[in-house]
């Protein structure tokens, strides 16, 4: 039996795949309006664009993974509820998920209260370079790789094999290499310097969970180790 042939059927009609489903929409439509609730401006075309690119990113790329991966839509609705999910993970998620939050609280404050002197248009304008380039290189991730799920976990249920096309020829993890940018991305092009504290404490959290992750594969996932051979970075090309 191929590994094709031995991914889990499509079924989104267990409780925790509404649930989960529910809770990814609300914090996917949700999450980016905090800009504008709690700065109080309507009007801040920045905030706008980060909601725009921020869901248009994920709605294409879950249409486009509904056509080629359905069971990995039912994989990430149940992502808190997966057996074999590594501990370390359980930790970290949920902390990755409130700096989230946090890294647009903070730039709104800060454009609400005027804690930061304007900047120069061209930190925003490359700000602006690093979402787009940033959030294309996450939604393509999970598009290539059926098993790009919410959690980190070795998937023996759905015959989890190595990925190397699209994006990973070029680094192991272009997921969270695509996250690192936006993170850094949010601040600049708000204009917020106090926007680059969360985006710091993101990317360390980020950058420790791919050392954890690679190391797992490594160990773990058959012919991981060979791919790491053929593409020698897990985030950043040239450099880690």
């Amino acid at each position: 039996m191929s590994a094709e042939q031995k991914l889990a059927p499509f079924k989104l009609n267990s409780r925790e795949s509404i649930r989960g489903i529910i809770l990814v929409s609300v914090f996917v439509l949700g999450m980016p309006l905090l800009l504008q609730l709690i700065s109080g401006d309507w009007r801040w075309w920045q905030a706008w664009v980060v909601l725009a690119l921020y869901v248009s990113s994920f709605a294409i790329s879950r249409i486009i993974m509904a056509r080629r991966h359905p069971d990995l839509l039912a994989e990430r609705a149940r992502f808190m509820a997966q057996p074999g999910t590594k501990s370390w993970d359980k930790t970290l998620v949920p902390w990755i998920g409130v700096l989230s939050l946090v890294q647009l609280v903070v730039p709104a404050l800060d454009h609400r209260i005027g804690w930061t002197q304007a900047w120069p248009a061209a930190w925003q304008w490359i700000g602006l370079a690093l979402l787009i380039i940033g959030y294309s290189i996450s939604s393509w991730a999970p598009v290539v790789n059926r098993f790009f799920t919410g959690t980190v976990r070795i998937q023996q249920d759905r015959g989890q094999y190595v990925v190397d096309t699209g994006p990973y020829r070029v680094v192991r993890h272009p997921g969270y290499a695509g996250a690192l940018l936006g993170y850094l991305g949010i601040p600049l092009f708000l204009g917020s310097s106090w926007g680059l504290l969360p985006a710091a404490a993101l990317i360390a959290l980020m950058t420790t969970r791919t050392a954890l992750e690679d190391r797992m594969l490594h160990a773990e996932l058959p012919g991981y180790a060979e791919y790491a051979q053929r593409t020698r970075f897990r985030l950043l090309p040239g450099i880690w």
